[in-house]
């Protein structure tokens, strides 16, 4: 890992007011990533504030470890455990505010020993926890050309998902592709006349790392699991970066935030018919980063934040 990365958080002012720091508030960040968040999270907090953090990138977890301050600690693991990790701090509806910022980080991508890059060469990896789970060179091997069609499809809403999906199962027969330069090759051959203005296989490696990662499984369990562990009046704050993860949120928040429907007619007291009406989250906004951080910060250019607030009387 280089340590030299420079790191620039995205929207660090608009998330930091949106979780809304309670001085002395308990705080998860649920993705500490390189801890640019983490870290202006800490400056809002009193002597009595707490911040927990969960990365499942063991890089992350060095550099949260020299974090020195006692109102800090972070534990390697998915945030879609993030249930058990406030169960086993005695945190329950006790927590202010949980963000989440769905970026792959500087330090992932330019670590070419990772495999999320398609502009430099290294083993075609893309696993955000490297102790567990299948490596993408293991994966193209072992599935079929329609599994990787749908993968291509759905993750990473590749047009050219058939065209490439079989020129990866051609190849394989031949060499075992563990190389991301290599796969790259294979998808500027496959696929048509290319946009100038985008990366071939930007999509491809996109779609294969959210599949290998199983990063849309988590950020809905992940949500969900956050409704259990707020306190009411705390907020939920999420930075996504594609339209899969920002339909996945926004889908979320407004689910939680709708009434439910009664049926003209249905035998139902008063007091069950308000109970179904009660609604847990309120939406407070959506947010884009200005044109000044873009220029400053091109990889800000997709992001959307979004933050909705456990209501009081949940």
């Amino acid at each position: 890992m280089n340590q030299n990365i420079k790191h620039i958080p995205v929207m660090k002012k608009e998330l930091i007011k949106s979780l809304k720091i309670q001085e002395n508030g308990i705080y998860i960040d649920s993705t500490f990533g390189m801890g640019g968040h983490a870290i202006e999270i800490l400056k809002k907090l009193g002597k009595d504030g707490k911040l927990y953090a969960i990365d499942k990138d063991l890089n992350s977890i060095l550099i949260g470890n020299k974090i020195k301050d006692k109102r800090f600690s972070i534990i390697h693991d998915n945030f879609s455990k993030i249930l058990n990790y406030a169960k086993s701090n005695k945190i329950i509806r006790k927590v202010d505010g949980i963000l989440f910022d769905l970026g792959v980080s500087s330090s992932q991508i330019l670590d070419y020993k990772r495999g999320f890059s398609f502009k430099q060469n290294g083993p075609l990896d893309m696993r955000m926890n490297q102790t567990c789970g299948i490596t993408a060179s293991n994966w193209i091997v072992q599935a079929s050309a329609e599994k990787i069609i749908f993968v291509l499809k759905n993750f990473g809403e590749e047009r050219f998902a058939k065209k490439i999906a079989y020129a990866i199962k051609d190849y394989n027969r031949k060499k075992k592709i563990t190389e991301t330069l290599e796969l790259v090759n294979i998808i500027k051959k496959a696929i048509p006349k290319k946009n100038i203005f985008k990366h071939p296989a930007r999509r491809t490696f996109q779609a294969i790392r959210i599949y290998i990662n199983q990063e849309l499984e988590e950020i809905s369990n992940a949500l969900e699991e956050s409704l259990k562990i707020l306190k009411p009046g705390g907020r939920i704050t999420v930075i996504s970066f594609h339209s899969l993860e920002d339909r996945i949120i926004k889908k979320f928040m407004l689910k939680h935030s709708m009434r439910a429907k009664i049926p003209y007619g249905m035998p139902i007291t008063e007091k069950e018919i308000e109970k179904l009406k009660i609604c847990k989250l309120k939406i407070i906004n959506r947010m884009l980063p200005t044109y000044e951080e873009i220029q400053k910060n091109p990889k800000s250019r997709s992001a959307i934040l979004r933050t909705a607030e456990l209501k009081k009387y949940e």
